[in-house]
């Protein structure tokens, strides 16, 4: 690699060899001074690049020339790659992505959490890499991003926009022509209802001021053939959101629930809103094996349907249900998991801190005539202590899906004090999995790890891990050894501090 030139500003590398990968999807490369994170940078990548923004271990750069290419690099297949900010590893075979995804799953578990992770699990595929959301969020702007050679000064530039935001810019929105993530007619209706808009002059949201009469469009697709259309207005007469729900209505007759919402908070969230229907009832159906699951418009539920439910059976069989089992269903979200497994078990409780997702499970059981799943709403810190616990038995296992962040340390505290026999953790982060598993594993011993691929071409990975407690003396010997070692530390720390004191007793007795 030829030596970096230039000011810090603008520093520039010759030959720089792609090492790795970091979880932003960003390439790693190493110079004498610091490291590189290269924007669409593919391991095995020789390039010259050119540092953008430099930290001070660290610097964020481009690709300025590609020597050789990386045999793991592959042609985008999508036209908005590189300015979208999804999809960010297109630029990368799947067979690629797969690997580097197992990687990070092992990584992360074996340097931070110090876990065994040669008994790991190859990683599960997706069976498809394009087309298998089942929804997204579009945001309508009047201001959308401009490309380079755009003239920004030119009055008769179309500058509404119905897509994504641009990555790090809240104002910007790129306007979508064709997104690979969800499958017809998902496109077709986007276009057509930005294409509706701008005939009919109706005011696309500017984020800034606040005004603007269309907001926010979302569409959910199911494996039943259902469709569900939600157009989020703002500031909009009456007469706008009856001529365009008229005209979806009438343009896509498919369209099984058709619903609006009218939204002039300061930010896009829906929870706290109305939901009008238009057409329709206000939910559609998914299925998984026999079961039956209503998603309503404020709904959680996995976006890759086809592997939610190949990641819940792995949970399912990790877990050896033998049918006279109590398990906690943690963030239970709309009691997925736990309506998944409760044919296999005797009782599933179910916590989730979105009250409404709790009204969601109940529903879902009720309708699937599942009469042995209890659900509860609550911070999880709360609500699984001790008198939880006592009124509801101590479970043989418990199953855990947190968000990113992770479980919130008293939560893992509550488990280490349960001690059930087993811990199924489903996680979508590797790193705050591997944070808690730094804490669990004083009892429990991480047996099976199952990595599973739910976002193909982005950085993320859900990956599946089953502890099961270790016996009383290994716990008992674990303990003592921790205890010996605090003692050891506590006796070096007041040696310390003693030598010191005596040595500020010399120098002023002299």
């Amino acid at each position: 690699m030829r030596k970096g030139r230039g000011k810090a500003s603008n520093l520039r590398f010759e030959d720089v060899t792609v090492i790795d990968i970091a979880e932003e999807g960003k390439g790693v490369g190493k110079t004498e001074d610091f490291v590189l994170f290269i924007e669409k940078a593919v391991p095995g990548d020789v390039v010259d690049v050119e540092v953008y923004r430099k930290k001070k271990n660290f610097g964020e750069a481009k690709i300025t020339a590609l020597k050789h290419p990386s045999p793991h690099r592959t042609q985008p297949f999508c036209e908005h790659f590189g300015t979208c900010g999804g999809c960010k590893w297109q630029h990368m075979t799947y067979e690629s992505q797969l690997q580097f995804k197992q990687k990070a799953v092992t990584d992360a578990l074996s340097r931070l959490a110090k876990v065994e992770v040669s008994h790991t699990l190859p990683i599960v595929a997706s069976p498809a890499d394009r087309y298998y959301r089942n929804k997204l969020e579009y945001t309508f702007s009047n201001k959308r991003w401009l490309y380079d050679g755009e003239n920004r000064t030119d009055e008769t530039l179309e500058m509404s926009a119905l897509g994504f935001h641009i990555p790090g810019r809240f104002d910007k929105i790129l306007d979508i022509n064709h997104c690979y993530l969800q499958a017809d007619p998902s496109n077709d209706i986007r276009l057509k209802i930005r294409d509706y808009a701008r005939l009919h002059q109706m005011s696309f949201y500017d984020v800034r001021a606040h005004t603007g009469a269309l907001r926010n469009l979302i569409i959910r697709t199911s494996s039943t053939g259902e469709l569900m259309v939600i157009v989020v207005f703002a500031h909009a007469t009456e007469e706008e959101v009856n001529s365009l729900m008229g005209y979806v209505e009438q343009q896509f007759p498919e369209i099984t629930s058709l619903l609006y919402i009218l939204n002039q908070k300061m930010n896009d969230t829906i929870f706290d809103q109305e939901v009008v229907t238009w057409k329709g009832p206000e939910y559609i159906h998914e299925h998984m094996d026999e079961i039956q699951f209503r998603i309503g418009p404020k709904s959680f539920y996995q976006t890759n349907a086809i592997q939610a439910k190949r990641l819940y059976e792995i949970a399912r069989d990790f877990a050896g249900f033998t049918g006279t089992e109590l398990v906690y269903d943690l963030y239970t979200g709309a009691g997925t998991i736990a309506n998944f497994v409760a044919k296999h078990v005797k009782e599933v409780i179910g916590v989730e801190y979105v009250p409404s997702a709790i009204e969601d499970a109940k529903v879902n059981s009720a309708i699937n005539n599942i009469n042995n799943t209890k659900f509860y709403a609550g911070d999880m810190k709360d609500v699984l202590n001790a008198d939880f616990v006592a009124q509801h038995g101590k479970p043989d296992v418990i199953i855990t899906d947190p968000p990113r962040a992770g479980m919130h340390a008293d939560v893992v505290e509550r488990l280490m004090e349960i001690e059930a026999p087993k811990v199924v953790y489903v996680s979508c982060n590797a790193a705050t999995q591997a944070r808690d598993l730094i804490v669990l594993k004083d009892k429990y011993d991480v047996t099976q790890i199952q990595p599973v691929d739910m976002f193909p071409h982005t950085q993320h990975v859900e990956n599946v891990v089953l502890l099961e407690l270790k016996t009383k003396e290994e716990i008992g010997r674990i303990q003592e050894e921790k205890a010996r070692v605090a003692e050891e530390k506590e006796r070096a720390k007041r040696e310390e501090e003693n030598a010191k004191e005596s040595t500020e007793s010399e120098v002023q007795g002299a």
